[in-house]
This record gives structure tokens, sequence and C-alpha cells, in this order.
């Protein structure tokens, strides 16, 4: 018997799931579906489907995500062949902003179809055949069911997407699995097109259910809630898969020393370059640091020729949250080490070992333990604390599984706040807690704030409860009041300066919250966005927070604010570490452009992002600068962002832990479009 390939699997699936719709078309006109909507391991919203008695689809979609999230009303009309003729979203957005967005396709008698769509950001036209699916940007989860089986319909299994791009369909898996002592199929597909990677998502017995999981939030039918970790695990197995081949194919561990010659070399302690230098790398360590003709190369070594190109210490992002293919992503853009300051504990554990096996490609990650308190505006976790007991075993259990932070969060009672800082010898750092400002958070131990606008809070006794949403809002409507030139923040930073905190200012989010307008291309991703994947590229337009009447140069001020007070706190010498809170790799980049455009010098930026951050993570004898003995982490740079902070960009080769990754590509492996 001939082996049965994956295209022919599935091919004989999809034409099952065909038969399946087009004779149970009206079988449940009258039937809603209930989804459940769980983010990181707590019930936050829900779904409901209805299919009206003229066959089209209402949906309702909403979560709660600490005061912020969605709720969008979706009308969808199927065309014959399942492709969406129309759909109408309203509601608000995660973050509140009002959500019209109104698609139509019409047909003429050769069946030429014209497709117009409008939404917060885009307005266009376009001449289209039947089969194109229109991609919501306030969708619901139910536009990918419906994108997933209008694939399974097509043939071949491809789909052009509007207003550009293409999808593709790949069967990954089918499980049986008992739900309340019935037995369901669930069939797992990939769509590629979407983003850098496949998304995933299941399709359960007939098809007219689904599921989405990953470690961070699930949607399941309501009562399939028990279902979820099998699906999980099943998805994981699928993901380490896929990254393990991307692992062994495009990384490259020589087996001879590697050398870098003519290189200009980043001097991450003097913060200052040295052309013509020579590093050799034996194994996963710097062995020998000098210049080019001064420095005996190994016989058979593996040589780079920089050209002049700049050789530096891999970067580091202090604020990211690990999720499946932002490894990659971060390597691709030279980030060498992450610390993660929020994540499912087992899959960041499981996450960080393949990273150092070389399994999956991946930062070096150092490990926050995220706590919070309990409450409507709780943050995603698991682990929460409301009396001394609670915040005690979280801290034990933290220290215990290696991790070497606490970062707390803004339901936490501010009581508990002493009572966890520097148990273990770890550092505490976190939003400030609503119920008290900066000032008392540094003096109860804190070693860390998250976040520009805590620094602003802190002189804004008008905002009664930072847990909402104002901790958003009322610092873009009033940062631009609070001179870092004045008395009271003056004495702020002495505060600052006597208990040696460390600011991580996110600054990137905050510009895209505040600068970012619908329908203009975003200034942050404005460098890269050409380069992405179409479907990625769109969510550059979307826009900020939503700005009232007559305050749009306000908030452009209360940004530019921010951007002085950096600067007021470098020049007071508060260590300031980069961290993003975002896009995984590329908006790292952006962030140390803010920091130059605030005034830092460029060499001091990349100082802090290297080895500066190191000494923060008590890393800096194993990494954060080019030295004979210190772990191989090194970038080549094609140009010299120490006199222009732009050619970060520029990344061309990484090297982590002595392992070669040509960023062409790791590019060409998510989609990204070289420079």
């Amino acid at each position: 018997m001939k082996k049965i390939t994956s295209l022919c699997l599935l091919i004989l699936v999809c034409s099952a799931y065909t038969q399946t719709f087009a004779q149970g078309a009206t079988a449940t006109s009258s039937n809603e579906i209930r989804y459940v909507f769980i983010l990181q391991g707590n019930k936050a919203g829900f779904q409901t489907t209805t299919v009206n008695p003229d066959g089209s689809l209402q949906v309702h979609f909403e979560f709660n995500d600490r005061g912020r999230g969605p709720s969008i009303n979706s009308h969808i009309v199927l065309g014959t062949n399942g492709v969406p003729v129309l759909i109408e979203n309203s509601g608000n957005d995660y973050m509140k902003a009002a959500v019209e967005e109104r698609f139509t396709m019409n047909f003429d008698k050769g069946g030429q179809g014209k497709a117009a769509w409008k939404n917060r950001s885009e307005q266009g036209e376009k001449q289209v055949s039947d089969d194109a699916f229109y991609v919501s940007v306030s969708g619901t989860a139910e536009e990918s069911a419906q994108l997933v089986r209008a694939l399974i319909r097509s043939r071949p299994v491809t789909l052009p997407l509007l207003p550009s791009g293409q999808a593709s369909l790949k069967l990954r898996n089918q499980l049986k699995l008992d739900v309340g002592g019935m037995q369901h199929t669930f069939t797992q597909f990939e769509v590629s097109g979407l983003g850098f990677t496949p998304d995933s998502l299941w399709l359960i017995d007939d098809g007219k259910m689904f599921a989405s999981v990953s470690a961070w939030s699930q949607i399941v039918p309501e009562g399939f809630e028990s279902i979820i970790q099998q699906l999980m695990k099943a998805e994981e197995k699928t993901d380490q898969e896929r990254s393990g081949e991307l692992a062994r194919t495009l990384a490259h561990k020589p087996a001879a020393p590697l050398v870098f010659v003519h290189a200009k070399l980043f001097d991450s302690v003097s913060a200052t370059a040295k052309p013509n230098s020579t590093v050799v790398i034996t194994g996963n360590k710097i062995t020998q640091v000098g210049d080019d003709g001064k420095v005996a190369i190994p016989k058979g070594a593996e040589v780079i020729d920089a050209g002049g190109k700049m050789l530096m210490p891999g970067l580091w992002d202090m604020h990211v949250h690990i999720q499946p293919n932002d490894g990659l992503l971060n390597i691709a853009a030279g980030v060498t080490s992450v610390r993660d300051l929020a994540n499912d504990t087992e899959t960041l554990m499981k996450t960080r070992d393949r990273f150092n096996q070389g399994t999956e490609i991946g930062p070096r990650i150092v490990m926050a333990g995220f706590i919070d308190g309990r409450g409507p505006y709780q943050g995603p976790t698991k682990i929460f604390a409301d009396n001394e007991e609670e915040a005690k075993k979280a801290v034990d259990d933290y220290a215990r599984l290696g991790y070497v932070q606490i970062k707390v969060y803004s339901s936490l009672k501010p009581e508990l706040v002493p009572k966890m800082a520097h148990e273990h010898g770890m550092r505490l750092s976190g939003h400030v807690p609503a119920g008290m400002i900066a000032e008392q958070f540094i003096h109860d131990g804190a070693d860390e704030m998250q976040h520009m606008n805590f620094v602003f809070l802190n002189f804004m006794p008008q905002v009664k409860d930072t847990r909402t949403p104002a901790r958003f809002t009322e610092v873009a409507a009033h940062a631009a009041e609070i001179d870092p030139a004045s008395e009271q923040v003056k004495a702020f930073i002495h505060l600052m300066q006597e208990h040696k905190t460390v600011l991580d200012p996110t600054l990137s989010i905050f510009e895209g919250m505040f600068m970012d307008r619908a329908g203009v291309m975003s200034d942050g991703y404005a460098a890269v966005a050409d380069r992405m994947p179409a479907q990625v590229r769109r969510g550059f337009l979307y826009g900020g927070i939503a700005v009232p009447n007559g305050m749009d140069q306000r908030y452009r001020d209360s940004f530019n604010q921010m951007l002085k007070m950096l600067k007021a706190l470098y020049d007071a010498g508060i260590p300031i570490v980069a961290g993003t809170d975002s896009l995984a790799g590329f908006s790292l980049h952006r962030e140390l452009v803010l920091y130059a455009q605030a005034g830092i010098p460029a060499p001091k930026v990349l100082q802090l992002a290297t080895l500066g951050a190191a000494r923060v993570m008590k890393r800096d004898q194993e990494v954060g600068s080019i030295a004979p003995g210190k772990l191989a982490d090194v970038i080549l740079v094609d140009g010299d962002p120490s006199t222009q902070i732009s050619d970060i960009y520029k990344v061309k080769t990484v090297v982590k832990d002595g392992v070669v990754y040509q960023v062409a590509d790791l590019d060409k492996a998510i989609g990204v479009k070289r420079l």
C-alpha cells in the first residue's frame, strides 16, 4: 500500500468537510454556539455565534483584560462558496476606541467581483475574483474559522486576501477526544499568509464549531474546557516540529574557530568604536580580541571578513513576554538576551530550555515572576497574592524555579510590596500598584519601575485608580504639563538616585499610543513596514488610542515630554534599560532610536542596550561586552550605529552562544523582505 502524502490527506479531509458543509448548510439555522475565552487560565470573556433565519451569521465577542478589551458585534453574510460577501463590525476595540467596519462584495453578470471596504485605518475598492477573502482589522475569532472553512472548499487550498496577500492551508493533526462522555474529532489546520508564521485553528466534528489555543489565551466552545490542555499539548508538538526544523536548517555551528577580521569593534565598556579589529570565537566563547594582524588566526578557522562593518555585543530586550516564534524574531534583530517579565511558568521554562539546547532559535532568557492581586483589573497571571502568606509562597516558588526577579502589578495591595522586596536576593520591579505612587514604591523596596507613564503618574494626584486605562489616557492628556526641570521632579529624581532605581521606560509603546493616527503609517514601524508580510503591515496603520477632539497636539506634546523626561533621568545617572513590551525584535531597534532622539548619545544608547542591561541583571561576567572569556554573543551590523543609531536596523550576522545565523535566511523564513 502506498503511503498517503500530507497533500492527499489534506484533500481527503477537506473533501469530507466540504460535503458536510454542503449537506448541513441550513440544519443549524436556529442554533447559537457559545464560546468561552480564557486568558492565562482565567475566564475573561465569551463569543456567541448565531445563524440567522436567512443564513447570515451574527457574532458577539468580548473579553476584559485589566479594564481593556474588545466588544465586537459582527454581521457576516457568506457567498455560495463560503467566502464573506458582507461583513459589518461595530463596538469597541481592545483600547476602547469605537469600531465601525464594513466590507461588501458585489458581482456583475459576468461573475466579476467588486470588493469595497472601510474601517478605522483603510478605505478602498478592488476588482477581484469571487474567492477573495477580506480580513477585518476589528474582526472576531469566527472570521478565522470562516477563512479555514473557505480554504477547505477551495481548490487548490489557497485564497487571495483583501486588501492584499494570499492565504494557504495545511492539515497538521487529528485527535479524537472525550468531552462529557461523548467523543469528538478535532482537526488542526494551519493558515499561512496572515503573519510571520502560520496561525493554527481546530475544527470540531463537522466543522461548525472551532477552537483556538495558545499558552497565553484560548477560545473553545462552552463545555469543552476540559480538552484545552490536550489541544495545547498537540499544538506545542506541532510548534516544536516547525521550530526544530528551522533550527536545523538556519543555524550554523562552526566546526573550527570562527574569526571576524577587519571589523569596527564596539567596546561597550568605554562606549567607543575601534576599527581594524579581529575577534576569535572558539566553541561558545570569545578567545581572542585585538588589532588586525596582531591576533593569530587559528589553523583551519572559518573567517568572516567584516569589511569595516560594526561588530558589537548582542542586544538585550529587557521587557518581553515570549510567545511562539518570538525567539526567531529576536535573533533576526540581533537580540541575543531577553528578560521575560510575565508568562506562563511551565511554558516559559520549556521555551528557555529549547533555546539553550539549540532545538529552537531564540535568545538567552532571564526570568522574572509575575504576581498580582485578585480583582476586576487583575493582570493575566495564574499567580495571585492577597495576603502576606500568599505573597511569601509565590516568591518562594519563583525562587525555587530559578527566577531572579519579581514583577508586581497594579492590583497588588500596596502593603505587600515591602514584604516581597529582596526575598531570596531577588530584584523587585513592576507597575506601581494602585493606591500608592512611585515615590512610595521606591521607598518600599522597588529596584526598578516598568513604563515611563508611572513616572508621570507620580505627579498626577487626580488619577485615583491606575489599574484602569486612565494610566494611559490621563498621561496622554497631562504629561505635557509636567516639567522635568521642576523642583518636584528634581526631588523625585534625587530619590531614584539615592535608591539606585532602574527605569524600563518602553517609550516605543507610548509613541504608538500617543502619536499613531489611523490611516497613517506608524512612525515606530515606518523603517521596516514595507518589508513586512502584507497583513502584518496593515496593523501599522491602525493608529493609537482614541484622541479626543482638540487634543491631537496635546497627545503629541505629552510624548515629547516623555523624551525630555528620559533625558533628564539619564543626565542624572538613573540607569535606563531598553525594553519593548511589543513586537519582538523590530520594536527594540525603534526603542533605541527614540533614546537617541531624546538626546542620549548613540554610543551610550548601545552601551545601555548591551553591557548596561547585563550589569543590571548581574550577567556582565558572561555577556554584554566582547572580551576573552565571555560567551560568544555578537552581532555584525552593516553600518555604524554608534554614529548613526538607525544603522542598528541593519543587522547582517548574529552569533549566539557560538552558533551563527545569517539574518537574510531568518528573514526569508518569516516572510520579511531584505533591505
